[in-house]
Parts: structure tokens; sequence; C-alpha cells
């Protein structure tokens, strides 16, 4: 089966998070507010900084950074790229166009993700950098530099109330010509400014530039500084044209492997993924969605993606783009998605930061700190008062360490008790020592793996017999669903939990329902993994297409309206922040109940 050919299907087939940002408070760095789930790492990736950097303007980061403090953040040099400005009290849309001499249309652009409804105090704002219309002389420039009302100044004074910018005075300006510059009256100037009836203007001086009474006509200042216009008004003005897509061009781009190389296992996951996007297309057709899908073997490297990218152009005129599977690759295919304007499904992995600065990014699996901020979110939701007991067996495998020290953080700010158990005392006796019997408690292994479970649900069990009184429950991972078989009787009498992105029941009728399907077109089975990949291609492929489909260009801000009924994989997206991409933030928890039932809890 060659995947590098080119596949004709042709068928008759958003909540923004607040990045809250105190006011810029002083040259060269602003205050930003932590939100949930945001890490260093996330922080320096949206604002074009390093963790370093952070650190050292907010030397107790180091440590660790919770949701609502402030943190200081260096604002770079512009170089071509934005300038980040913080919403403050009064400030509207029109007033940010004059400060920085950019048109709202551009400051639309560059903030997909902003609108009236939340243009709001705090919100960060990215300020693309100023066009030059007319180059000038290096000297030139130099020599005007000063004069520009509108320049995006690193220096700039904060801004007070009811002035549109702060100029600081340069030697030999005076009233006369710095009205002149921002196109109002002497007059307006001094009432802004009433110190300069009885004080000489000096070099260094910050002035209020007041909001011009009547339209100013004069060449330096841009037309955003005629008229103020209200945030619905310009906004409504800049929003951009719905349009509705009679056919879905989408190329799927994964490594295929198609000329032998790479890991068997590995292809067969590609092909079983691609092999449920084609199914999700079917379904679509029947509804008459028409959906054109062009199929590519991108290799594993950089350089294999780089040559396709350059010969295939039909490239361009996709819609969407799906992939591709390494991290490596995914930054070389989202610039080329962000220049020509498509939209691309990272369907695998996690750990790009190209979701923080590109808004036509969708990441599927969520960046494990948001990923942790939802499950602690959810936890305290399920078990708001519970004792939890922690149980380490010392296997020297420390891979929920950062998991567990964000957990027991959260227990500590909502003043939850906790204890823990260590290696040979996990047994009936040391138990009683850490359960509280009048309590609900929640054991937690500070492990995922397999080895932990079989060392440690023997003694629970015991301690569950000997102490039917005791309210316990097992709380674990994603990778649990790989040894459900292995424990399945064990998780039942200990009535655990674990969380998870993505679950199915083979039992629930949709799953039955699918399984079937896709043994009757290829006549196999799908490997026995976790998640399973013909599911996962179906649902991501089912979800976006029918959303475009609905919603059109405005498929962003309708998104998590869009009514399927995933057979694996939950969505819930968010922005990130107004200029970034969408992360999946979905966790279910499944719990196997006493009662011997499954339950898969949705806390929507």
């Amino acid at each position: 089966m060659k995947f590098i050919q080119t596949l004709y299907l042709a068928a008759a087939i958003s909540v923004l998070p607040v990045v809250n940002v105190c006011a810029q408070t002083s040259n060269g760095f602003f205050m930003h507010t932590v939100t949930k789930g945001q890490s260093l790492y996330s922080i320096a990736s949206m604002y074009n900084v390093t963790i370093d950097e952070i650190i050292q303007l907010n030397p107790e980061s180091k440590e660790r950074i919770k949701a609502g403090e402030a943190l200081k953040i260096p604002q770079k040099a512009n170089n071509g790229q934005p300038t980040y400005h913080t919403i403050q009290s009064g400030e509207t849309l029109y007033q940010l166009t004059v400060r920085y001499g950019v048109t709202a249309q551009d400051i639309c652009r560059a903030n997909p993700g902003l609108s009236a409804k939340n243009f709001r105090v705090g919100q960060v704002v990215a300020i693309p950098a100023q066009k030059v219309e007319n180059e000038q002389p290096v000297q030139q420039q130099a020599n005007v530099k000063s004069q520009n009302p509108v320049q995006a100044n690193a220096n700039k004074e904060p801004l007070k109330p009811n002035c549109r910018d702060m100029h600081k005075v340069q030697r030999k300006e005076t009233v006369y010509s710095i009205s002149k510059l921002y196109g109002i009256t002497e007059e307006e100037l001094i009432a802004a400014n009433p110190e300069l009836r009885k004080q000489k203007l000096k070099k260094g001086k910050f002035l209020c530039i007041p909001y011009a009474k009547a339209p100013a006509s004069h060449n330096n200042v841009t037309k955003s500084t005629q008229t103020p216009v209200s945030n619905v008004e310009l906004f409504r003005q800049n929003q951009k044209e719905s349009k509705k897509y009679a056919s879905i061009k989408v190329a799927v781009m994964l490594p295929f492997m198609t000329d032998g190389t790479g890991n068997k296992d590995e292809q067969g996951r590609m092909v079983e993924y691609y092999e449920g996007f084609l199914m999700a297309v079917d379904s679509l057709k029947k509804q008459g969605v028409s959906v054109d899908v062009y199929t590519y073997d991108i290799g594993n490297t950089k350089a294999s993606l780089a040559q396709l990218l350059e010969n295939k152009t039909e490239l361009k005129g996709m819609d969407f783009i799906f992939g591709p599977a390494y991290t490596d690759q995914v930054k070389l295919m989202a610039d080329y998605a962000e220049q020509n304007k498509i939209r691309l499904v990272v369907p695998f992995t996690s750990k790009s930061d190209v979701v923080f600065n590109n808004p036509y990014v969708f990441q599927i699996n969520t960046p494990q700190s948001y990923l942790f901020s939802e499950v602690y979110e959810h936890y305290l939701r399920k078990f708001p008062n519970a004792h939890v007991v922690f149980l380490d067996v010392e296997t020297g495998d420390n891979d929920k360490a950062d998991f567990i020290a964000g957990l027991k953080e959260e227990l500590k700010n909502k003043q939850i008790t906790f204890k823990e158990l260590k290696g040979a005392a996990i047994t009936p006796e040391g138990m009683k020592t850490v359960v509280d019997s009048l309590r609900e408690n929640v054991l937690i292994p500070t492990s995922g793996k397999n080895i932990s479970l079989i060392k440690i649900l023997p003694q629970l069990i015991i301690t569950s017999r000997e102490h039917p009184n005791y309210d316990m429950k097992l709380f674990g991972y994603p990778e649990w669903q790989t040894y459900t078989y292995d424990h399945l009787s064990s998780f039942f009498e200990l009535d655990t939990y674990f969380y998870s992105s993505f679950y199915t029941n083979n039992l629930f009728p949709e799953a039955v329902k699918f399984t079937s399907a896709y043994r009757k077109w290829y006549s196999k089975d799908m490997a026995n993994t976790y998640p399973k990949y013909g599911m996962l291609g179906f649902d991501t492929a089912y979800f976006f297409l029918k959303a475009l489909s609905q919603y059109g260009s405005d498929m962003e801000e309708n998104m998590n309206r869009t009514m399927v009924n995933p057979i694996q994989t939950g969505f819930k997206f968010e922005r990130v922040n107004n200029w970034g991409g969408f992360i999946n933030r979905k966790v279910f928890f499944v719990r196997f109940t006493k009662n011997y039932e499954l339950i898969k809890l949705d806390f929507e």
C-alpha cells in the first residue's frame, strides 16, 4: 500500500483563558500573573524569553510558581518582534492604536483571540512591530526618531488616565512643536499639563498627550488618532469575514515509512491512525460533508519534511493539516502552516512549544503542567475533604514526582491533610497507622509503573478485608489502562480511580460499533495499545472536520459547541493566550466501583 502517492478522496462528507498581567510598572519588564496550568517553560515560550531571564528577575520562581503569583517578565527590544502590552483601566483598542502607531486591523490580526467581549483590564496584547512604509537613510531616521509620536518606546512613562500617550521631551522641543507633532492645539497640551503655565519645558520631562477635541490633520498622525472609536465599533470594523466551506481540503502528513525504514510497530500505529481517519471522512460523507484528503509520507527527519513542503505546491491550498508525529518536525510544519494560514492539528506529541505563539496550531495532547492542573481541579471537586495517603514503594523510579509535588501543594493550599507510607512499611499494620478510620481515604501511589501495583495491591486488599469499616479508594494514572486485565478484580475491590485524557471501554456501545466497523473495513483488529490509534484517528478527524463544516471560518469561536460523541478522545480546547494556538484540556476520571461497574466521569 503506497501512502506516499496523493490520495484524492472526494466525499459529498472557546472560552479564552485570560492571561492576567498587571500594568507595566517599570522600564524593561512587565508583571505577569500566573494562571492555572502555566509553568516557567510555558510562560517563557509565550513571551519569547528564557527561563533563566525570568528567574533572574524572580529568584523565588526557581523553586516553584503558583496560580495568582505575579512574575516580572523582561520586555525585549522590538527587533521586528511583538511588544507586549497590558490593558489598563479605562484603556481602549483605539488608544492602543494611537500609543503604538499601528492600526486596529494590525492588532486584531496579531491577536486572533482578542474581541470586544474579552478586551478587559489585566489581559496582555501582542502589539506587532510598526511597518516602515518609506525607508529613510539611517542618519535621517536617527534625526527624526525622537519626533515620532507613535513609536513604541521601551522607556515610556506609564500611561496616565485621560492621556492617549506620554511624550518624553527632547532637546530644543517646544510646546508648539510637540502640539503640532500630535495634531493637538497648544491650549489642549497645556490644559493636560497645567504645570507648563509656570514651568519651562525641560528635556526628559514626560508630558500627557490628550485626545484631540477636533480631527487632526498633521501628516505624522496616524488615521486612527483622528476620532476616538469604541471597542465594539473597532472590533466590528476589523472582524474577519465569515466563510463557509463547500468542500474541505485536508492533508494527512505522517511518517508512514513506505521506504522500509523505521520501526514496524510505529509504522503500524501511523497506518492505523490513518485508517480511522478515513472512517471518519466516510461518516461525514453520509451527512453531506465533502472532504478531499491528500496523504503524504513525510519520513522521520526534518530534511524529508522540508523537501516535501518545498515540492508539493498543492499543500498551500489546504484547509487543514494533520501531523506530524515527531517533535523535531513540528516547528517546521507549524511555520509552514502559519505562513500559508492553514490550521494544523498536532495529534501526538505534547512536548512542542509552537502552540504558545502560533494561532493556527491545535495540540491534542495536553502539555504536562496544564494536564496536571486539570487533574488537581477535578480531584478536589471529587474528593474535597478526603484524607490522602501517598504510597511510595521506593523502587527508585521517580516517574510521578512532578505530579505528586503539585498535588501536595494543592492539598496544603486547601488545608487537606495527608500522610506518607514508604517501602516495607506498606503493610496492613502500616496502613493502620496512616488511615483515618472516620474519613474517606484516598490512596495514591507515587509511581505509575506496574511493578508498584504488583507490590502494593496485595497489601491493600488484605487491609480492606481485615478492616471493612475503612473507607478507602485507590487513585492512579493513565497507564493503568495497560494493566487493567492484570489487576481488574483488585481495581474493583479497592474502588479504584485513574485520570486520563483518553479512555474507552470496549463494552461501550460506540466502541463496539466502531470496532466492528473497523474489522469490516480492514479485515483485522486494532492493535492492543493505549490509546487505540484507529479510534484516535477517527475522533480527531471527525471533530475538526465536523466543526469546520458546521462553523466555517468561525470554527475557532465555536469549537466547543460542536456536537460530537468521541469514542476515545475528549476535546475541550482553549487558547493559550490572545496570539497563540489551542491546547486540549479535557480530562476524564475512570472509576471501578465495588459493585463491578465501570464509570467514565466527565466533569464538564
